[in-house]
């Protein structure tokens, strides 16, 4: 996708779809995000890349083989936001749930919980992504639309069912600290997914045109 980022993806599509990414600071990789395939030619690929030091996961929508993808990569450990705990199906000793607004992960990138699709929805910044001006890995929130110059937010994609002012209003005030420039989705959306540049300023932009739609 771009220097030390490298997307994975399953074809033909199973499931919804998702891709996952391979993150590869200078301190050990970080797998973003999961796809439930984990076959011997993905792990030697990624094996080759220099393997997975850690995982972090931006919802349950994702953890599906999250357990396998530890267990292929030594008992890599799998970040994820307390307020997920009830939504892990299969506990296992990988998987290191934390409570607070952040969580640091090596080389700089951290976990930001911004709740709204779930409540310890988590994103991931990547502040040397982009070429240094930032990569927000956003999962499915923010969304990117099928114009990349926009983005949206839902509570449920399938049922259409919005997330409210107040939601949106606590998820900008997680995101605005945060330096970014791309913002990379967890679909392809005509072939991409991916906000290039003015990631940040699109968010913003996006997050005002929505809370003036629901306005009542």
């Amino acid at each position: 996708e771009e220097r030390d980022l490298y997307s994975i993806n399953t074809e033909p599509k199973f499931g919804i779809g998702q891709r996952a990414f391979l993150i590869r600071p200078d301190k050990g990789n970080i797998l973003w995000d999961c796809v439930a395939l984990v076959d011997d030619a993905t792990i030697a690929r990624v094996t080759e890349l220099g393997g997975i030091a850690e995982i972090a996961i931006s919802h349950p929508h994702y953890y599906t083989s999250m357990v396998e993808w530890s267990r292929a990569f030594g008992g890599a450990p799998i970040h994820l936001h307390e307020a997920e705990r009830p939504w892990v199906m299969r506990p296992d000793a990988s998987i290191h749930f934390w409570t607070t607004q952040t969580h640091e992960l090596r080389a700089g990138l951290k976990l930001v919980s911004t709740g709204g699709h779930f409540a310890g929805y988590q994103v991931l910044h990547w502040p040397s992504g982009a070429g240094g001006r930032g990569a927000l890995m956003a999962g499915d929130q923010p969304q990117i639309c099928m114009d990349p110059k926009q983005v949206s937010f839902m509570y449920s994609y399938p049922n259409y069912i919005p997330l409210n002012g107040t939601q949106i209003r606590h998820i900008m005030e997680c995101l605005d600290p945060l330096a970014y420039d791309r913002v990379y989705g967890a679909f392809f959306v005509r072939g991409k997914g991916i906000v290039p540049t003015k990631g940040k300023e699109v968010v913003r932009r996006s997050a005002d045109r929505y809370l003036r739609a629901i306005q009542t």
